[in-house]
Formats: C-alpha cells, structure tokens, sequence
C-alpha cells in the first residue's frame, strides 16, 4: 500500500534488514484481548508475514463473545483483564518468547503494568519491539512528570504501528523518530460492514421512518446526554417531520439516560435496544440514515470507520481521533464540537433536511474508508517490523530496569 507522505520513511527499509534470520519466529502481536477487529487484523498481517497473537486476557469490559483462534495465544485464560497480575503474565510471556524465539513483538500502548512487563521481558531478550499507539497529545489531559516518563518508555521501542496523523504526532512528540513511524493501527473488517443485512426487527413500529445511529459504551466520556438533548433540540427546530434515534450499547449510564429520555419526552423516538454483538451490527448500520459520534474525549473511535464502511454519513467530535483523517466537513460528513448541544443539533437538522446530498456523502465515506481496512494494518505492521529489525539492539540501563520495575508495581 501507499503510505502517506507524512508517515512515509525517507529510505526503503528492506534495504537495510539485516536481522531477520536470527530469529526465525512469527511477529507477535499483543493485545488486552482478541475481538472481531483484532482477529481481522491478524488475519490480513498473516498475509503478509509469519504472525502470532497474543491476549493479555479474555474479558475487557466490552461484551464481545469470546473468538478463539489457532493463531492466538492467551496468558491469562478465563481470566478479567481489568486487573490482571503482571508478574505472572511476564513469566508466561517469557514461556511464549522462549517458545515462539519470535523476529519481533507489538505491544499495544506504555501505560498499563501488563505492557510494561511484556515490554521489560522482550527488552531484557533483545527482540525488536513496535508501539501499537491510538493516543493523541489532547485525548487527556497532559502532565508535564508524567510526559518525562512516557518518553523515556518509548525510547524503549523500535518503531510504532499507529492510527493517524493525531496519533503519529504524539509519538514523534515524545521522541520516536518520524521515519519509524507507520500508520494503520485503528482498522476494521471493512466488508463486514458493507455486506448486504437485513434491517433489525426493532426498528419495524417506525414504518420506514429514518434514525439517526449512535453506538457506545454507556459511560461519562461517550456523552450520550449531550446527545440526547442536541436531538431533542433537533426534534424541536424540526417537528413533525423529525427523525428519529438509535442509541446502541449499554453501561452504567442506562438509568440516567433512560431518565432523561423520559424528562425530554423522547419515549417514542428514542430506540435504546442494548448492546448488538458484530453480526448484528451491519444491519443496524444499513438501515439507518445518518452516524453520531459525540464523545468529549476517544482516542480513535472505531464505529466511525464501521458507519463509513455501511455507507453512512457522519457526525463525529472533533475530540475523536479519527476526525482528522476520516472526517472531511461537508464532503462525508462534519466534525462539531461536543459540548455544544445547539451546534450539534443544526448538524442533525442540516444532514436530515438541508441542502445536503445524503447518498453523495454516503458514497464518500465507502471512498475514504476504502484504504482503512485490514489490509492497511498488514502493511503498517510489516513495515515497522522490519523497521525494528534494523535498528541496534540495545539492552535495558538500570534506569531503565529501575523505572520499570516501579511502574509496573504502582
């Protein structure tokens, strides 16, 4: 594939491989757990080289059902990965990597004692490591100590496998070098999403009338009361004619929203059907005729790229990741600030009922999405792989050991 100028390396890596055979194993790839995406990407990095995965975990909070694969190994099976003990999973990736001798390992972030001790094992083993990154400079707030250490973690690293242009901007901000920089991280089953479904029952009492989609975790930074009062606003600058709302996904925050759907006098156009497990959520997508996405703070969010893969348009936070690349205002879609309920709901009231052409802007987002699927993950993976392979090998500084050590016990 074609990397973006800004993501491109300067040089060609191939060319400066000389590592490969040391270490005949697959690339591993890790991540807290292995749902629909994760099995995608794995699936298209096979492709392209020997690669394994690897899950911290089986449970994250999400509700997928489980997917075991051949391809994917577990260090804590049957286990939650919210607190997971990050000795005991050191000491059995350190079976895996005496195991598998693996060429390189992937690591998903620098904040969680569990990566820590999966970085700190392969580090003390001299085995290239890449960063798997979503984190952009302004998804949190930021503290200048806590910048300091992230930068010396990621020093640690060979190279970096991330989402976007966001994303690339932060790593390079605390310290990997552009040029080992690749993009490709957040990516989904794109044909998933684009296969023909069949419109979900729920959705019959409304006789064909179109809705608006949402779907997220119920939890503070989803914003789903924002949400809620932006389309109440909506329903009151339209009337009659207004649209209405789907609201996927369960939390914590039912009660509340539920309570606020009912002091908004939304019951009979607000759908809160719960959370759809991945073979629901293609019909979801096709039968609705717009995409929301509100969060005040989302490092990438991935149900943008499975809205633009069905053919939506889009309203998306400017506080999402994905905005940058995903988004382009008034061709797909537009981005709106999340804390300004009027403004969000002018959007709705635009897209639904303005001077817009809806499958024009459909069409855009299939177009856009299209170089966003598994395949770019291959790609960006296999790249900063070999990447990694040609860097020197350097060992842990007792600095280094020391740091790890603290942080992966706090």
């Amino acid at each position: 594939m074609t990397f973006p100028a800004f993501l491109a390396p300067d040089q060609p890596i191939r060319a400066e491989i000389t590592h490969r055979s040391e270490r005949p194993g697959p690339a591993i790839v890790a991540f807290w757990r292995f749902g629909p995406y994760h099995l995608a990407r794995l699936a298209a990095a096979r492709r392209l080289l020997p690669a394994r995965g690897l899950a911290f975990g089986t449970d994250d909070g999400y509700g997928w059902d489980h997917e075991a694969s051949e391809f994917v190994d577990t260090l804590l099976p049957g286990q939650s990965i919210e607190r997971p003990d990050p000795e005991t999973s050191a000491r059995r990736f350190g079976d895996v990597l005496a195991r598998d001798r693996p060429r390189a390992v992937a690591i998903p972030g620098w904040g969680d004692p569990v990566s820590l001790a999966v970085l700190r094992e392969a580090k003390a083993r001299r085995i290239p490591l890449v960063l798997m990154s979503e984190s952009t400079a302004w998804d949190e707030p930021r503290v200048a100590w806590k910048e300091a250490v992230k930068r010396r973690i990621v020093r640690l690293f060979d190279a970096a496998l991330v989402g976007g242009r966001p994303q690339a901007d932060y790593v390079a901000q605390l310290g990997m070098p552009r040029e080992r920089i690749f993009p490709g991280y957040d990516v989904v089953d794109n044909t998933h999403f684009a296969r023909p479904a069949a419109p979900p029952a729920e959705i019959g009492p409304w006789n064909g009338r179109p809705f608006f989609l949402a779907s997220a975790r119920f939890i503070a930074k989803k914003n789903q009361p924002r949400l809620l009062r932006a389309f109440a606003r909506y329903r009151a600058l339209v009337g009659a004619d207004a649209r209405n709302l789907v609201l996927l996904g369960d939390g914590p925050l039912r009660a509340e929203l539920e309570a606020l759907r009912a002091q908004l006098e939304l019951g009979p156009h607000l759908l809160m059907p719960g959370f759809r497990q991945y073979p629901e959520l293609p019909g979801w997508y096709q039968a609705a005729s717009c995409f929301v996405h509100a969060s005040t703070s989302e490092q990438w969010g991935l149900v943008v790229n499975e809205a633009m893969a069905a053919g939506l348009p889009v309203l998306v936070s400017n506080r999402c990741g994905c905005a940058v690349d995903l988004v382009q205002d008034g061709v797909n879609g537009f981005t709106f600030d999340p804390l300004d309920v009027e403004e969000l709901a002018r959007l709705m009231h635009r897209v639904a009922h303005g001077a817009v052409d809806r499958a024009a802007m459909g069409a855009a987002s299939r177009r856009i999405i299209a170089d966003w699927g598994p395949e770019r993950f291959a790609a960006g993976l296999e790249a900063a792989v070999d990447c990694a392979l040609a860097q020197p090998r350097r060992p842990l500084s007792a600095l280094d050991r020391a740091l790890l050590w603290a942080l992966i016990r706090r």
